[in-house]
C-alpha cells in the first residue's frame, strides 16, 4: 500500500523516529533520516533501514533552523522525486521539577519551543507544496504532557499543548489534500528515561495494560494513521496504556 512512497522523520536516529523509519521502510517506504546530534545512532539507523531494500538519505539539520529544513526538505525531494509523509519527531526538554518555578530557567523556554514548536511548524511549512501535489500526510509526535500539565517540565507541557494546537490549525488549511494528526504518547522506553526506573516502575503500575509504551508501539499508531486511516484529520491519538483514562 506504502511501496515507493517517501517519508522524512525528524529525530529518526533513536527512538520513536527510529521504530518508525524501520515500521515504514518494511512497507517499502523510503525514508530521509533526519538527526541534530545523534550522528553514530543516525548512520546505525541507516544501516538498518536500508536493510529492508528502501533507499536513505541521511540528514543533518536543526529543525529550528527554518533555512536548513526548507534545505533538507528540498534535497529530499531532489534525492527520490516526491515527498509523501512528514513525521515531526524531533524534540527536545530539560526536567525541571514543576514547583522550581526559578529553576524553569528562559533558555530552557527558548529552546523547547523554538525545537518543539517551531521547528515542527518550520517542516510542516517547508513540505506543505510537495505534499499537496501527492495527497500526503503529516504526523506529529506530541505528549500527554499536552493534555494534563504533567512532565518534564512546565515548558516541556506547554511546548507539546501548543504542538498539539498547531495540528489541529494545520489541519484544517491544509485540506482536503493533506490530513495532519498528532500522536500523544505516554511514557516511552527510550533514553530520556534511563536511570529512571524505580519512577518508570511506579508509572507502569498506575496503567491498566501494566507497562510504558516501546517506540514500537507509537510507530504502529503512526503508520495505522498512514496507511490506513484516510477519513481522520486534525485529530489527536492518545497512547499511554490507559494512563489517563
Amino acid at each position: 500500500m506504502l511501496q515507493g512512497k517517501v517519508a522524512l522523520i525528524t529525530g529518526a536516529a533513536t527512538g520513536i523516529g527510529r521504530a518508525t523509519a524501520l515500521r515504514l521502510a518494511r512497507e517499502g517506504v523510503h525514508v530521509t533520516i533526519n538527526y541534530s546530534r545523534s550522528e553514530q545512532e543516525a548512520h546505525e539507523t541507516q544501516t538498518e533501514v536500508e536493510a529492508h531494500g528502501v533507499q536513505t538519505l541521511l540528514y543533518q539539520a536543526n529543525v529550528a533552523d527554518d533555512e536548513a529544513v526548507r534545505l533538507m526538505v528540498k534535497e529530499t525531494i531532489q534525492t527520490f522525486g516526491r515527498l509523501d509523509f512528514l513525521i515531526n519527531n524531533a524534540g527536545v526538554t530539560d526536567f525541571v521539577e514543576h514547583r522550581d518555578l526559578e529553576g524553569l530557567k528562559e533558555e530552557y523556554w527558548d529552546r523547547v519551543m523554538n525545537i518543539n514548536v517551531k521547528g515542527m511548524f518550520h517542516c510542516c511549512r517547508a513540505a506543505s507544496e510537495e505534499l499537496k501535489k501527492q495527497n500526503g500526510c503529516i504526523i506529529n509526535i506530541t505528549s500527554v504532557a499536552g493534555m494534563t500539565g504533567l512532565g518534564s517540565s512546565i515548558a516541556y507541557a506547554a511546548s507539546k499543548a501548543a504542538a498539539i494546537s498547531v495540528t489541529k490549525s494545520l489541519a484544517r488549511v491544509m485540506a482536503p489534500e493533506v490530513r495532519v494528526n498528532c500522536v500523544s504518547p505516554g511514557v516511552v522506553q527510550t533514553r530520556w528515561i534511563e536511570g529512571q526506573d524505580e519512577h518508570v516502575q511506579r508509572l507502569a503500575k498506575g496503567t491498566p495494560l501494566g507497562r510504558i509504551a516501546s517506540p514500537e508501539d507509537v510507530s504502529e499508531v503512526v503508520y495505522s494513521l498512514l496507511a490506513h486511516s484516510r477519513f481522520v484529520t486534525g485529530q489527536n491519538i492518545v497512547v499511554d496504556g490507559g494512563m489517563f483514562i
